[in-house]
């Protein structure tokens, strides 16, 4: 239990790390990279390019195993269908990202640095996600 919080704790020091080096946690940057039709920024995808081949390569090896290097079983996500609910909810992300210049991870490693801007999108961003969960549950209900 000690060890995967300590190994949770690391590679969130060194994921936060990366979002601050590479401009991932700077809205400003970000949006200028999304503007498309204006003073574009590309460098941002650069980073992109990094984190897909990296992602790649991570879910190429984890599909050989079964466990984690810490020793619980390993889940990796087997759907690949693509449906309304993810159309939708890609719909809004990518919204939220253009009009805030955050996504979750880069907003937490932002309201961690005192953002105010940052706090305000935490917020809304788990205010989103307590929606969710209603009407999941009501769904189901």
């Amino acid at each position: 239990m000690l060890l995967t919080l300590v190994s949770a704790l690391v590679v969130g020091l060194i994921f936060g790390t990366g979002l601050l080096v590479s401009g991932m946690a700077n809205p400003e940057k970000v949006l200028g990279f999304l503007d498309l039709a204006g003073h574009w920024d590309p460098s941002l995808a650069l980073v992109m390019v990094g984190a897909i081949a990296t992602a790649f390569v991570a879910f190429r090896l984890a599909s050989r195993r079964e466990r984690t290097f810490l020793g619980d079983p390993l889940r990796v996500p087997t759907r690949n269908d693509i449906d309304g609910r993810l159309l939708l909810g890609a719909l809004g992300f990518g919204i939220g990202w253009g009009m805030a210049g955050f996504c979750p991870g880069p907003a937490l490693v932002a309201l961690g640095a005192g953002e105010l801007k940052a706090m305000v999108f935490v917020v809304a961003m788990l205010a989103g996600m307590g929606l969710f969960e209603l009407i999941e549950r009501a769904r189901q209900a």
